[in-house]
């Protein structure tokens, strides 16, 4: 069964700084009929304007993921953490019993264009945690790149990839992949017995199985057991595994 969630249908907010696009309810933004998919809770679009960004706001309980697209992103945190956020990277916070962070884009000249996203944790009142990693472009050519593992399975996992691209830990059972298409290729993905799959279109245009698809399209897969996506002109795809 799949289930297509156009670009087009997602809620919006455009706050002048800010131009952010919710898969999912969020904010002020609410549809009843997607509020989540699985532990998947938040999937956000955002543009954030030069040297705009969110100050410093609480969150607990909760597994954020960030991915930029283009641009910069400061990270600042509770724990300590500063770092710079840049395009092939991810970064990685559990907020666990609680945290604060501030996310900024530090350019004076060009928009930051990220993804963020939140997944619900398996047990709430963990320790927080920060992680940020680059991963590299070869490493998706054309093939599933994992880039985030559930905590528990971390030295499974890490074992089949290489040591350049070792992937984040996630306090979820979730695995997220990403990957490049290029132009008249396909690549297959097999999906377990009990698991789901939710495909979002970072860039580009892909096909899966009768649907089309464009940038900020999301596909909901359940009940089966592999599909075939496919792409015209290119595009970079990310995947989410889930129980």
């Amino acid at each position: 069964m799949k289930k297509l969630r156009p670009s087009a249908e997602r809620g919006f907010g455009d706050h002048g700084w800010l131009k952010s696009f919710h898969t999912f309810s969020f904010a002020d933004y609410r549809d009843p009929k997607h509020v989540h998919f699985r532990a998947l809770r938040v999937m956000n679009e955002d543009w954030v304007a030069p040297g705009e960004g969110f100050g410093e706001h609480p969150h607990n309980d909760m597994e954020i993921v960030t991915y930029v697209l283009e641009g910069q992103l400061e990270h600042r945190d509770s724990m300590g953490n500063g770092e710079i956020l840049r395009p092939g990277e991810f970064q990685r916070m559990s907020a666990g019993t609680g945290i604060t962070h501030s996310e900024f884009n530090p350019s004076k000249t060009e928009p930051v264009h990220l993804y963020q996203i939140w997944l619900f944790p398996a047990k709430k009142g963990i320790e927080p945690s920060y992680e940020q990693r680059p991963f590299s472009q070869a490493g998706r050519q054309g093939k599933w790149q994992l880039v985030a593992t559930p905590r528990d399975a971390a030295e499974q996992d890490l074992g089949a990839v290489p040591v350049d691209d070792q992937p984040l830990s996630i306090h979820q059972d979730a695995r997220i992949f990403l990957a490049d298409i290029a132009a008249g290729k396909s690549l297959d993905h097999t999906i377990a017995a009990g698991r789901h799959v939710w495909l979002q279109v970072l860039r580009g245009d892909a096909q899966v199985e009768g649907y089309s698809m464009t940038a900020g399209d999301g596909l909901a897969i359940s009940d089966e057991t592999r599909f075939q996506v496919s792409s015209r002109a290119g595009t970079e795809l990310m995947l989410f595994d889930l129980a």
